[in-house]
């Protein structure tokens, strides 16, 4: 008879996998699908293109259509530089608190999802029972893509998709899309002394942060559409998160790099906030090659992330609704996975256990009772899905 284990002792398994972004998902994704063959459940992985990581999927329940996902992510933000009390990789139980990397965002519902699955195996249900973990969530959202497509391919279609984020098991209809670049700025050196012989890549990219924070002044300062009323702030957000250029104090910077990202609210067009910024960036690039013609601007947009997008009388805000017993209205200005489920036609809300403000902090937590709460909530679930 193979062990079946408890969501707790399944979050013990999966934290103590150091699944970070940067590094394999692999041992994890091993265990997962092992764990799930040893009570008869089959699971389909979907490689990354280099292969070091795996995406995985499964169905418990009848091969029918009119399902519901739980879709969670098995990627976490490293622990580098962070203070820690507690070791990261291990789950620390302490003031009713279950301590570890990965323990709220989002190994907790991983673990309740993985242990409902098991459950639901010995079940009769109605319609299935789909499982989605995904790798590079924490990097962008879009390696999913490739894990829904071979979902759609291969699975009869759910109606619903609960992706488990930590919402404190409030239904999130919305949140806002993404995108973001990395931008290289090549200028040309000179003494700081003859600066106009030269282009600095650290004041040319000066000016395309300038022009981003011009942007964030203007949106703050317009009347939000009904689509972005409700979020916080209710206008689209530009944000340079990192810098790094130039060789002295003295010499016009050869090379800066810089990131920038686009929180965007629905109702707003990405695209056509990507079009404004490589417009300037071409404004920006044809001054510093007037100057000197070997500078340039190099962009390599990394991630493009969709909203969610409230839906009337969407099955899956309805269900989780009925499951959860709340009926507030919220939205969200993190991204999740959701937008990508949505934009392939799913129905789609984000509803997991946790809090997002402890959410890639030291000492990360979930409290003991949002944990149980996860429990019941998936419980109810499973016997909705055998009525």
């Amino acid at each position: 008879m193979p062990q079946t284990l408890s969501a707790r002792d399944i979050l013990d398994r999966l934290v103590a996998f150091p699944s970070v972004s940067r590094d394999s998902n692999l041992p994890l994704i091993d265990w997962v699908e092992g764990y799930l063959a040893e009570h008869g459940i089959g699971a389909t992985r979907v490689p990354s293109p280099c292969g070091t990581k795996a995406h995985l999927f499964a169905q418990v329940g009848p091969d029918v259509p009119g399902g519901l996902i739980l879709s969670g992510h098995t990627d976490v933000v490293p622990v580098d530089g962070q203070d820690w009390t507690t070791d990261p990789w291990q789950v620390t139980e302490r003031d009713g608190r279950l301590y570890g990397r990965g323990t709220c965002d989002m190994k907790g519902f991983v673990a309740l999802a993985i242990a409902a699955m098991v459950q639901a195996r010995g079940m009769d249900l109605s319609r299935p029972l789909q499982l989605a973990l995904s790798y590079d969530e924490e990097v962008g959202c879009m390696a999913v893509v490739d894990l829904i497509h071979a979902m759609v391919d291969t699975l009869p279609r759910a109606e619903a998709v609960i992706v488990g984020e930590p919402t404190t098991l409030r239904v999130v209809t919305g949140h806002k899309g993404g995108t973001g670049y990395r931008v290289h700025m090549r200028g040309f050196e000179v003494h700081s002394s003859i600066l106009h012989r030269g282009v600095s890549a650290v004041m040319e990219a000066a000016r395309l942060i300038q022009w981003a924070n011009e942007r964030n002044a203007e949106n703050a300062r317009a009347t939000p559409g009904p689509l972005a009323a409700a979020f916080d702030p209710p206008w689209t957000t530009l944000h340079v998160g990192t810098i790094a250029g130039g060789t002295a104090h003295n010499i016009t910077a050869r090379d800066c790099h810089f990131s920038l990202s686009f929180r965007v609210v629905p109702g707003d067009d990405p695209e056509t906030w990507c079009a404004a910024f490589e417009a300037e960036v071409a404004r920006i690039e044809a001054d510093m090659k007037a100057i000197r013609p070997e500078a340039a601007i190099h962009l390599d947009r990394y991630f493009a992330l969709p909203p969610l997008r409230p839906e009337r009388g969407g099955r899956a805000e309805e269900r989780t609704r009925r499951l959860s017993g709340d009926n507030g209205s919220h939205v969200v200005s993190y991204g999740t996975e959701g937008g990508q489920f949505q934009a392939q036609g799913y129905s789609t809300v984000v509803c997991g256990p946790g809090d997002i403000a402890q959410a890639h902090q030291p000492d990360e937590f979930i409290e003991i009772d949002q944990f149980k709460a996860g429990a019941a909530f998936l419980d109810r679930l499973l016997a909705e899905m055998t009525a």
